[in-house]
């Protein structure tokens, strides 16, 4: 077992740990009286929930990640193949799947290696995987360039800005790159990171979701005013934005609302049918979130249901 996969087990491990809950304390209200201590948005926050709606078949090897291209409304889901998930294998692809589920191609791109986190920018896929970024042109489903990232280790997630910026995490090194006009360039590395996983790339600010700290951090686009906004959320993964609020998913199996103030209120739990939830995405248009559940190798579908 190499170094690197040591490191990802560490991350693993880290993730499950579940960390301890600050219990409520004082009186409880009266029947007449009026809770305080929550706001109106932290109860908005915790009326949203998840109904069920389709999981597609279990042939997707290990799928990371979800991608929605509204171009061309499909999904891409990206599979590692077997693990270790940093193993240069090159049995990682990336298959096309409809919005009812159906898979329509299982392998539309091949010869991947450990193909995680996917972002778009005009009609290229980018994709991580492992120590390089591919991009993919999503007419052909060519690769059309690859760039090789010196010092990754671990590359996990991509975001892409509105200038076309694209943003990438390294959970390993607790990095995170920038791609721009043909170049890829560290943006920020911090230890403090704890491995940062999920991106989100807002108009003034990047979001991460730490995989080891359990934090979710945010940074600006130059890499500084990196700040902690929210901890107690292991095994950071996907992020999404919903309205003006966020979808956090954790690796082990929880999908949490995130309110814009940082309050969090867990929505789903897969753990104990031992599906995970790693990189989710979101059909807006839909209020569909879409889960890969990794090792139960298939994505599945939940209608969002608010007030």
């Amino acid at each position: 077992m190499n170094q690197q996969f040591n490191l990802w087990l560490f991350l693993f491990l880290a993730g499950i740990t579940v960390l301890a809950c600050k219990g409520k304390g004082g009186a409880e209200p009266s029947e007449n009286q009026e809770d305080t201590s929550v706001s109106t948005e932290e109860r908005t926050m915790k009326s949203i929930s998840l109904e069920p709606a389709w999981e597609t078949d279990t042939t997707l090897k290990t799928p990371e990640s979800v991608y929605y291209d509204e171009a061309f409304n499909i999904l891409y889901v990206s599979c590692i193949g077997a693990v270790p998930p940093d193993a240069k294998d090159g049995d990682g692809y990336i298959a096309k799947v409809g919005l009812n589920g159906k898979i329509l191609d299982p392998m539309w791109v091949k010869g991947l290696d450990g193909p995680k986190g996917m972002g778009k920018s005009g009609n290229l896929l980018y994709v991580a995987d492992i120590t390089r970024i591919v991009a993919i042109d999503v007419e052909t489903g060519q690769i059309m360039y690859t760039y090789d990232v010196e010092g990754s280790t671990f590359l996990n997630d991509i975001t892409v800005d509105v200038n076309g910026k694209i943003y990438i995490s390294d959970s390993n090194t607790s990095t995170v790159y920038v791609l721009g006009d043909g170049k890829v360039q560290v943006l920020l590395q911090d230890d403090n990171l704890g491995g940062p996983n999920g991106l989100l790339a807002e108009p003034d600010r990047i979001i991460t979701a730490s995989f080891g700290s359990g934090h979710v951090f945010t940074f600006d686009k130059d890499g500084s005013a990196v700040v902690s906004v929210l901890d107690s959320l292991p095994g950071g993964d996907g992020v999404v934005k919903f309205g003006n609020d966020y979808l956090i998913s954790n690796w082990n199996g929880e999908v949490y609302s995130v309110t814009a103030d940082w309050h969090k209120n867990k929505i789903l739990d897969t753990k104990s049918i031992n599906k995970n939830a790693a990189d989710i995405e979101i059909i807006p248009a839909k209020n569909l979130l879409l889960v890969p559940t990794f090792f139960a190798n298939s994505v599945a579908a939940y209608n969002i249901v608010t007030p």
